[in-house]
Order: C-alpha cells, then structure tokens, then sequence
C-alpha cells in the first residue's frame, strides 16, 4: 500500500512539474491559463491523497473548496481576457476592407 502511495504521489508531483513548466513557456494566453487550472486540479489531488495518508477527511473538505475556487478562477480570468481583447477591437473601429479607406 505505501509503495503504490508513493508511486502515485511521484506520478503527481512529475505531472504538476510538467504543468508549471507549460504554464511558464504556454505560447498563448489560453494555454497558460489552462496549465494553472491543471496545476491546481493536481494540487488538490494531492492534498486528498494527503488526507487519505494522515486519515484526516477535513483534507476532503478543503479539497472541495479549493476546487470550486479554482473553477470559478477560471472562468473568471477567460471571461476577462475575452471580453478584454473584445473591447480593444472596439476601441479600434471597424476595419476597413481591402480597397477601402477610412
């Protein structure tokens, strides 16, 4: 049982690297935004294992809680970078066709 532990949590602590990782070097926005929501996803993946390991379930709660957090997060911030880059193309006009001048 401790081995099959250990072996998990390292598989976890290797997959949350690997997310930091696409979380620093993400080409767009996006990418980097959804390597944050998988880093925290395996952060409280870890935190329930914890708890199972401690045989503490007050981990399961704050696990819960930290994962509605973390959707509402990240809504959040992708709803304000939509409506953001919309409102920048707004402040831009409209844009004229080829052939056309303003």
């Amino acid at each position: 049982m401790n081995l099959l532990l250990a072996i998990a949590t390292f598989g976890v602590l290797v997959s949350i690297s690997l997310m930091l990782l696409r979380a620093l070097l993400g080409p767009t926005l996006y990418d980097r935004v959804l390597a944050v929501n998988s880093f925290s996803t395996k952060t409280l993946l870890l935190l329930g294992m914890l708890g199972f390991v401690m045989g503490r379930p007050a981990f399961l709660d704050i696990a819960l809680l930290y994962a509605l957090i973390n959707f509402v997060s990240t809504i959040a911030i992708l709803k304000f970078f939509r409506y953001r880059s919309f409102q920048v193309s707004m402040a831009r006009g409209p844009v004229a066709s080829q052939g056309e001048e303003r």
